[in-house]
């Protein structure tokens, strides 16, 4: 398994990988790896040649008074947890080199992004669709794997990738969930006792 730290670079691979006739299966993640990522890793080595997961926690996605910096990030973590499930790499850009000097072009729905989670967090679902639309284009996949906990961002990605045809078919896979009935989030931690008994 590589860790491949370089937009240019994760490319080419990608290139290389489908000149051979390769299937790629992509799992985008901020990281913090849990369950619920682990069984898109798998669905995506059950349907593809090649599994590749990104791990980039995305600044476009957080709005002004959110978690960014606070965010769980181990990198060294979650990629002894990929390579235990034989994922071939691991795509994790710095923020300077997936958006570079001069970065101005963002991919927008108005229509489905600014309802239910949206009209509460302004900008994010701009972010999403804006970076999951940098990495198709990067990492090339013939398949991306979802979750359904996300279940506004997989149907912004899903039109998204209809209205602006990106040559990937997009797999969404059952909620994974903790003994309590909690759906597994990576942000589970932030929650007191209280808070996670009123969320199940």
């Amino acid at each position: 398994m590589d860790i491949i730290r370089r937009a240019h670079i994760m490319q080419q691979i990608a290139l290389n990988l489908k000149k051979k006739g390769n299937k790629i299966g992509f799992v985008p993640t901020m990281g913090a790896l849990h369950f619920g990522h682990l069984s898109l890793v798998r669905k995506a080595n059950q349907i593809s040649h090649n599994t590749i997961v990104s791990i980039f926690v995305n600044p476009l996605q957080f709005g002004p008074n959110e978690d960014y910096d606070k965010y769980p990030r181990d990198l060294t973590k979650d990629a002894d947890t990929l390579k235990e499930l034989n994922v071939d790499y691991i795509f994790a850009p710095d923020v300077s080199n997936l958006y570079t000097e001069g970065f101005s072009t963002e991919v927008i729905n108005d229509k489905l992004g600014n309802i239910l989670c949206g009209k509460s967090r302004p900008g994010h679902f701009k972010g999403v669709l804006t970076v999951v639309a940098k990495l198709f284009n990067i990492v090339q996949p013939d398949f991306a794997i979802f979750g359904q906990k996300d279940y506004q961002q997989l149907i912004l990605i899903k039109r998204m990738v209809q209205d602006l045809n990106f040559p990937v078919e997009i797999i969404s896979c059952p909620i994974v969930r903790e003994s309590d009935g909690l759906a597994m989030s990576s942000r589970n931690s932030y929650l007191s006792p209280e808070e996670r008994n009123a969320a199940t």
